[in-house]
Order: C-alpha cells, then structure tokens, then sequence
C-alpha cells in the first residue's frame, strides 16, 4: 500500500516546487517593474535571467523575497501599483534617503508579512489611509522627513504589534488621535502642524516627541483650562493653586464620567506631582532648621571652649555635611585628626576645620556614601565623599587611600585629600561642575539643553575608556569594580570625562554589605562574589556604559521589551532581527554622516559585553578602537563639512547580518 502512494507524494512534490518557482517568479516580475519605474540605469544587477536573490539588497528565505533594502540608492519617481504589493512574503523594506515621490501604493498597504517599513526621507506626499490597518504584523514604521499631509490616520491604532511610530518633519494637521497601541516604545511626530491636547494614550511619551507644534498637554505644559497641569521641566504649581474636583477642564481630552455634574478628580499623576512638591518643601525647611541649630551649635561650643579652655577640649564642629546625612557623631574629643592632602594640592586652600564650616549640597547617595557638593567660606569649591561600610583599620586605610591618591591621569577625578577616625572617613575630590553622565543622558533635557551629538558622546566614550585602561595598567590586580554612568562625571565640558569612586571598592571590600545592586544591569555574568572584580568584569560594564551612551537606555530599567531581558541581551536581538539602527537614541541619529562609526562603536560595545570573559577585548584595545572610530568620523567630518548627504552606510542596509533601519 506504501508503495501505491509513492507516485502522488512525487506529483505533490513537483506541484509544490512548481508553485514555489512560480511565486519566485512572481517576485522577479514585481522588482523588475520597480527597477523600470525608479531604478532606470540603477541595479545592473537586477536581469530577467538572475535569480531575484541575487538582486542587489534583496534576501529571500524560503525562496521567497523577505527582505529588501535600498537605502540611498538613488530611486527617483513614484511607485507604481502591482509592484511592491505583490511581494506577499515582505518582511522587511527599506527605501529611505531616496528621492520617491507620490502617495503610498495602495496594495503596499496590504502585505500580510510585513513588519518593518522605512520610507524616511524621500518626497512621499498625500495623506496616510486607514487601510494602513492591514500591515497586522507591522512593528516598526518610520514615515518621518516627507510630504504627507492630512489628519494623522486612526488606523495605526488596528496595528498591535507596532512599536516604533515615527511621522516627525511632515505636513500633518489636525489634532492628534488617541492610539491604542499598547507596545508603542518609540514615538515622534515633531515639526508637523498638529495642534491640540496630547492624548491620554501618548501622554506617556518624551516631550521631545512633540517639538515645534502648538500642542499641550502631557509631557508639555498644561493646556488652558486644563485642571490638572501636565508634567513639564517648570516648577510644579503649589498645592494650593490646584482646582478642586469638579472644576472647569475645558482643555481636557480625556474628562470624567458621561454625566456633566459629575465630579472630575484630580488624575495620579497631578496627585503625584503635588505629593513630590510637598515632601521637597517639606525636606528644604527641615534641612534649613538643621543647618541653622548646626551654626548655632557650633558658635555656642566655640564660644564655651574659649571661657573653659582648660576645662573642656573643643569638640571638632559637626560637620554640614553630617549635618544634611542627619546621623553624623562628630569626631571625638579632644581630637587631633587632620585633613590628609596628596600632593601640594589643597594644601594651605583649607584645612579641616574649613570643611566642616562649609555649606553643603548633596550631590547623591551611592554604593560607597553620600557625596556632597562643598562651598567653603573662601570660595573653594570641593566635592566630599562620606563612606559608610568601611571596615579598615587606619593602617589598611591609608596604605590603599593612598595608592588612590598617587593615581594621576587627565580621566580620573582628582583625589586632593582625605580624612580619616574610627566614626568618620571622607575622601576630598575636585568638584566636577557638570555632574554625571547619567544626569546628562536621563535627567531632564529641556528645549534649551545642547544636544547630545556623535562629537559628545564618543568623547565621553574615549575619556572614559582612557581613564579605566589607566587604572587597569597600574597592576594586574587592579580594576574599578563599579563602573556605571554616575560615575562618570564631566568636568569644564560635556566632553570632559573623568572616571571616580577608583580605588573605592578596595576600601569596602572587607564590607559584607550587598553589591549586587550596586550596579544592577552592569555586572558581568561570571561576578559572583561582588567584591571582587577583575579588569575583565570592568570591560563587560564599559561595554553595557557604550551601549547605554548609543541607546539612550538606562541598563537599571526593570523592562527594555517584553521578554524583559538586560541591555546587552535586547540589543543582540535587534541586531539578529536586522534592524539594528533602531537601538541608537532618537537624538544621536541625526548625524547622519557618521552611521558607520556608530555602528563600528555598536559592535564593539557588544564585543565588551560578551558573555564569557575571555571573548572580550582588554581595555587598551577598547581605547584604540575608539580613537580610530573618531578619526574616521573626523576625517569624513572634514571631507565634507559636516553634511554628506550621499554617504549611505551598507552595514546598517546591506546583506550583513547585523543591519537594520530607522
């Protein structure tokens, strides 16, 4: 009986290699049209008689076209119908930086495969049509740099898996619709000519989303009327300036309930500002009270000391920065404790007693202590560490503080002194006036910020690696141990980047206290004991700190995508989806000149980050690469003055398979 079979499965399978020759055939006939219409004299590649995997930017699988890019390829004219649409296995299309013009084809619209679409900067025109609720599977889609006009279509809202959403420097008008778009991650529609209140739907997204329109609301300023003001970089209005519930909302595209006399409530996050803006005034009033008993304090014991000199030994004054911990004893009696300078640094500026008259600021509370920022009376500004979890004796102590201080390199924060008792050890540095580079990436950017171009952040990226590969070279056992944007700080310029707390994980190595926190989303995989980390563990970190400089992403957040998996696992699979220019901030992408150096940097960033320790590169050749990846963008920067329109980047479009677009 098998064998009465065989002569049908045979017939089955020349009928499906037939219909698979005939559907191949059929994309042959599809991208050839294309080629006639936009191509012209481009392509030599593409001819009747190659195959179409072949054709230059195409990749099939399954002998079928999946994939095509053409990226700056010089395609010029409109896109016929009966071309594109009857590629039904697309997965991928990357036309963007040509010169198309026209409307989208309409059967475009319907290819049930497609899940990334980039048609960015060309001269597409018209409006966007509902029917772009058919690309179900569709999850990224960048419109942005064309012509296209009317109301920005609701028919996005039909997409669920969308997660890139981006339509900025179009001609779009009207308000703008509440997306339903539960995975939406990455949104722009800046530069058009919407008007109105942010929906509640996108209320969610960064206020760089929205530049350059009249529209309020959300991450902008509250619209007028509005009961609620929208978070913003201004102060927060005082509680008592809030409406209460059941005010006008005239401005509101939300509201309450269907009934009018319904009272409206104030929403969580207006409830949430107010509650912030209580507890910081709340905090600055107890601070200032401290700070005024500290003075008091301090005059009144010098005033006793100098009647009683015999009687009772001055008490050091308790420092305002003990002050500010609100838990600081002061050095014991009778102490004669000094400031301890490396150095001819410091020395003769301020002694110990400056210090502890000084005002302070705290600047934050990290792994090791609390840093302050210190204005003495003279003037001097310092930056003071108070350590906590160091269990040294003072022997130990100042053997390892002292190989600190001997640490001189231009990317290093300076260490100028130290102080050390059995209750109180503070480390002196010079104060970095730009703070870190964490505030710098995710603190808040407003309209007035400078931008964070590719000259800055592969600046920062050089100093960091030039400091971390000087403490590597100081011993085979040394290394940094908690390497994480806060501790990179800025010094005069944004470009001035200086690695601190070196030498600081030595001080708390002997601590029991937990530091597996202390660099959550940085620390290597093999670190099991997180008290001891080698110059291999310090790279991986360096190498999710690249990554977090290109991505704009914070390693700490609890969930980068919905498998929830660490920056550097969530990049390695958007480079294996061949969309890999989609990991680079919004904001670093408009050096268009510079792609291939962003992706060279991208890659040695995952080559840090790699899982085992013997697969990563030592931090002098991280050094290296990074000066010759700036060399090469200053070299293009000079060949062209900074704008190469005609440079396209085949690593980010071509047939690698670390590719992708946005």
């Amino acid at each position: 009986m098998g064998s009465g079979h065989r002569p049908v499965i045979f017939l089955t399978l020349l009928l499906l290699l037939s219909a698979a020759s005939s559907d191949l055939d059929a994309d042959r006939a599809a991208l050839l049209s294309l080629r006639a219409a936009v191509a012209r004299s481009l392509l030599p590649t593409w001819t009747p008689s190659a195959s179409p995997c072949s054709y230059q930017g195409v990749v099939c699988e399954g002998g079928r076209v999946s994939s095509l890019r053409l990226p700056g390829a010089g395609l010029l004219g409109s896109i016929p119908a009966g071309t594109l649409g009857n590629l039904t296995a697309l997965r991928i299309l990357s036309l963007r930086f040509n010169a198309l013009s026209g409307p989208l084809p309409a059967d475009l619209l319907s290819l049930p495969e497609l899940r990334n679409l980039y048609l960015q900067q060309n001269r597409l025109s018209g409006g966007v049509p509902d029917a772009i609720s058919g690309l179900k599977n569709l999850v990224r889609l960048n419109l942005a740099g064309n012509s296209f006009t009317g109301n920005i279509t609701a028919g996005f809202s039909a997409l669920p898996r969308l997660r890139t959403l981006f339509l900025e420097r179009n001609s779009f008008s009207g308000a703008l619709p509440d997306l339903d778009l539960p995975n939406l991650d990455q949104f722009n529609v800046s530069f058009n000519r919407l008007n109105g209140s942010v929906p509640p739907s996108l209320r969610k997204m960064p206020a760089a989303a929205f530049l350059g329109m009249s529209v309020c609301g959300g991450p902008l300023p509250a619209c007028p009327g509005d009961l609620s003001p929208s978070p913003s970089p201004s102060p927060s209005p005082s509680p008592g300036s809030a409406q209460p519930p059941g005010g006008d909302n005239g401005g509101g595209s939300g509201g309450g309930g269907n009934k009018s006399h319904k009272k409206k409530k104030l929403s969580s996050g207006a409830i949430a500002g107010i509650s912030v803006a209580c507890a910081v005034a709340f905090g600055m009033v107890v601070l200032a009270f401290v700070l005024l008993c500290t003075k008091r304090s301090s005059e009144n014991t010098a005033a006793s000391a100098a009647r009683t000199p015999a009687a009772r030994k001055p008490q050091a004054r308790a420092a305002v920065v003990s002050a500010a911990a609100g838990a600081a004893p002061p050095p014991p009696a009778g102490s004669a404790k000094k400031l301890v300078f490396f150095g001819e640094g410091g020395k003769g500026e301020f002694d110990l007693e400056d210090l502890l008259r000084a005002s302070a600021e705290v600047l934050g509370k990290g792994t090791f202590g609390t840093a302050y920022k210190a204005v003495l009376e003279t003037g001097v500004v310092v930056a003071v560490k108070r350590l906590k979890d160091v269990t040294l004796g003072e022997r130990e102590f100042r053997e390892k503080v002292e190989r600190v201080g001997a640490m001189n390199h231009p990317n290093l924060v300076p260490l100028k002194a130290y102080y050390f008792s059995k209750d109180e050890k503070l480390m002196v540095y010079e104060y970095m006036p730009l703070g870190s580079l964490s505030a710098l990436l995710h603190g808040n950017r407003g309209s007035g910020s400078a931008p964070l171009n590719w000259e800055i952040r592969s600046a920062i990226a050089l100093g960091a690696a030039r400091g971390l590969a000087y403490i590597h070279s100081t011993g085979l056992s040394s290394s940094h141990g908690n390497i994480k944007s806060s501790n990179i700080l800025l010094g005069k310029s944004n470009m001035d980047a200086r690695v601190s707390d070196h030498g600081l994980a030595q001080l708390a190595e002997s601590s029991s206290s937990s530091m597996p926190a202390r660099a959550a989303g940085y620390r290597a995989p093999e670190v099991t004991d997180p008290r001891r980390v080698s110059q291999k563990a310090d790279v991986y970190s360096f190498g999710v700190l690249l990554l977090e400089l290109l991505t704009g992403k914070a390693p700490a957040q609890a969930v980068l995508n919905e498998e929830g998996t660490d920056l550097p696992r969530w990049v390695q699979s958007v480079v294996r989806e061949e969309w890999a220019s989609e990991v680079f901030d919004a904001e670093l992408l408009r050096d268009q000149n510079v792609e291939e150096e962003m992706v060279q940097l991208l890659q040695l960033a995952v080559d840090c980050a790699a899982e085992y320790p013997d697969s990563r590169p030592s931090m002098a050749e991280v050094v290296g690469k990074i000066e010759d990846i700036r060399q090469s963008s200053l070299r293009v920067a000079a060949a062209d003055g900074g704008e190469n329109e005609s440079r396209r980047t085949d690593s980010i479009d071509g047939s690698k398979p670390d590719g992708g677009d946005h």
